[in-house]
């Protein structure tokens, strides 16, 4: 039998997907592992994808989105984000994971390596090996709060350097980053000609300064950003993201997205253009039941004086458990699912620099969350 691509089998697994199907094979488990929020998109926003069903609305569209999908995200862009685009700058895709796998596809060859947060979703190294690329780690250390080192980050660039990865808010760590450091990695990448890739997933919850957007950075078109309805609007089933690309490059998108996906199904579409168009009072009630979720978390965690980063973005708890870890803190995270029915995410899932810290989602029901946190062992 012939054999698969040999870079697919060097492909790394998503250890987080490794603890849930353990603990969803094991009832009554307390999951806090994946990122997944806790509420259900609301009623219009269900009715619109099933109106469309009822419609007969289940044909191709066109590559980037229909029209009404594509036109709301503009407007969006331009009143929450400050970036002014034009409709063929935003391609609709299937979910954020297709975005920034088209990003990436489209700025990266062969051989080519890529700057990616080490800790850092998963993805971004998953699909550098998917595409035969080397993902370059620019560690992110608790030392320095998990900001990036811009000297080392620099000294990581090679003639072979690519493109650089931007996560902010950041899953797994639940960091941001400010303006000043933003306009740093952009200098950066003019520097040394780089793409920029950034992922804004987590754009809407930020606690503290608000979300930065690079491309309104940006002077020269180097940058591609990343956008998803998932989080924001409790879609992660429906699969609607975007990618917002460089002005000029609609040929190509036409080529790449109808060689991949061809398009996203209308319904979710329609769907998606009622959350961004319709009252955006559910997503101002989710950012407040997440920070709500943090603040009850971290006191519980003071309590039992266990290490946490402060969190400024996203809805994630990076908490250190390497009092308790032993230097594995994958096999730690299995007998804590084995021993106390908690599933938590191993940090070196994220990068070796999440060895000995677990990632934790609080956006599930908060008396869930704490009994989970209270079964993490506390520091002698």
């Amino acid at each position: 039998m012939p054999e698969i691509a040999p870079h697919i089998a060097r492909m790394p697994g998503s250890g987080v997907r490794h603890i849930l199907e353990r603990a969803l094979r094991r009832p009554g488990t307390i999951i806090l592992a994946v990122g997944e929020p806790g509420e259900v998109a609301g009623e219009r926003i269900r009715d619109a994808a099933s109106q469309a069903w009822q419609d007969g609305a289940i044909r191709y569209t066109p590559n980037g989105g229909i029209r009404a999908l594509r036109e709301a995200i503009r407007d969006k862009l331009a009143r929450e984000n400050g970036l002014e685009v034009d409709l063929e700058q935003v391609w609709v895709t299937v979910g954020a994971t297709q975005a920034l796998h088209l990003a990436m596809a489209l700025t990266l060859s062969q051989g080519d390596e890529v700057l990616v947060p080490d800790p850092g979703y998963t993805t971004f190294t998953m699909n550098a090996h998917l595409l035969q690329a080397t993902p370059v780690p620019y560690p992110l250390r608790p030392e320095r709060a998990f900001q990036p080192d811009l000297g080392e980050l620099e000294s990581l660039v090679t003639p072979r350097t690519r493109a650089l990865i931007v996560n902010t808010p950041s899953n797994p760590l639940g960091s941001t980053f400010d303006r000043e450091t933003l306009e740093a990695l952009i200098a950066l990448a003019r520097r040394h000609d780089l793409w920029l890739i950034s992922d804004e997933v987590y754009e809407r919850f930020t606690w503290g300064e608000p979300h930065v957007s690079p491309a309104t950075l940006d002077a020269d078109g180097r940058v591609l950003s990343v956008f998803s309805m998932s989080k924001t609007y409790a879609m992660t089933g429906a699969r609607v993201g975007w990618l917002v690309t460089p002005v000029g490059w609609r040929p190509t998108m036409l080529r790449v997205q109808e060689s991949v996906v061809s398009c996203v199904d209308e319904p979710s579409q329609r769907a998606a253009v009622e959350a961004l168009t319709g009252d955006q009072t559910a997503v101002a009630h989710s950012a407040a039941h997440y920070r709500d979720n943090l603040a009850a978390a971290t006191s519980l965690l003071d309590a039992r004086g266990l290490r946490y980063l402060d969190p400024t973005g996203a809805f994630y708890l990076w908490i250190d458990v390497s009092h308790v870890s032993g230097g594995d803190v994958v096999s730690w995270c299995e007998r804590f699912l084995d021993e106390q029915g908690v599933a938590v995410a191993p940090g070196s899932a994220f990068g070796a620099s999440g060895e000995g810290w677990i990632r934790v989602c609080v956006a599930s029901d908060r008396a869930e969350l704490l009994e989970g946190l209270g079964r993490i062992p506390a520091p002698a």
